[in-house]
């Protein structure tokens, strides 16, 4: 599959400005430094939906990564076998006017410009590559996907960063989410230290604001939690062979 850009219709390109628009408002005090730099590298605008040859360009000289398309949500084999060869997968419609606040099945905007900016950072997409080459291991196993993809959503999707100037996000679920970002910032949701095991046992929804979230201190910090995400996977495994 590829990006037919010149099917873009000028509801997509004015879908893409209000979305941009509207975060770009909150994101100086509410997104990570890291997300804040690579979206100067990936050199999205506002009103311009990215063209993925030139985005493929940048991110393979970034760190190695490119994206590839996919018709939406992709098989457990497929996710995980892409990224585990540097290959993000990214759809390429975009939500319509009508849904601006919400979405069932994410959408360009979340893939492209809520995650791409974080795929210009090295140790981010370590983690990611690493967290993806467990995935395959287990696909067919529906008990430790789960357990897995609950630290890939409160890691990658929805994770918080304790950065200098204080709390930031770097999930993309909340990065491209207006409502959400303020909210995850906010003193009503719990917040919770970096820990994996208390990711492994915690559930989440699809369908509201997260209940609670988890704070790294580095993107170091998630990729040296590999082979703990790897040992306890096999230990909850074990206990309910």
């Amino acid at each position: 599959m590829r990006q037919i850009f010149e099917n873009y219709t000028e509801e997509d390109f004015e879908v893409w400005k209000i979305l941009f628009d509207r975060q770009m408002k909150q994101f100086p005090t509410h997104a990570c430094h890291a997300y804040r730099e690579g979206l100067k590298i990936s050199n999205f605008e506002t009103g311009i939906i990215p063209d993925f040859k030139e985005t493929n360009e940048i991110l393979q000289e970034s760190t190695g990564w490119q994206l590839a398309v996919v018709p939406g949500i992709v098989p457990d084999y497929t996710f995980f076998e892409l990224m585990a060869n540097r290959r993000f997968p990214a759809t390429t419609w975009l939500r319509k006017m009508k849904e601006l606040d919400y979405l069932e099945e994410p959408d360009m905007f979340h893939d492209v410009f809520a995650h791409v900016p974080l795929l210009t950072n090295q140790h981010f997409v370590d983690f990611l590559e690493a967290l993806s080459k467990i995935g395959l291991k287990y696909v067919g196993n529906d008990y430790a996907i789960e357990l897995l993809s609950r630290v890939y959503w409160f890691t990658v999707e929805f994770g918080l960063i304790q950065e200098v100037e204080g709390l930031r996000i770097y999930g993309a679920g909340i990065l491209s989410s207006a409502g959400e970002t303020k909210f995850s910032l906010s003193e009503e949701p719990p917040k919770h230290a970096f820990n994996i095991e208390h990711m492994l046992d915690t559930p989440y929804r699809k369908d509201k604001f997260q209940v609670e979230y988890f704070i790294t201190e580095s993107y170091e910090q998630l990729y040296d939690s590999i082979p703990e995400i790897e040992k306890l996977l096999a230990d909850k495994l074990e206990t309910v062979a």
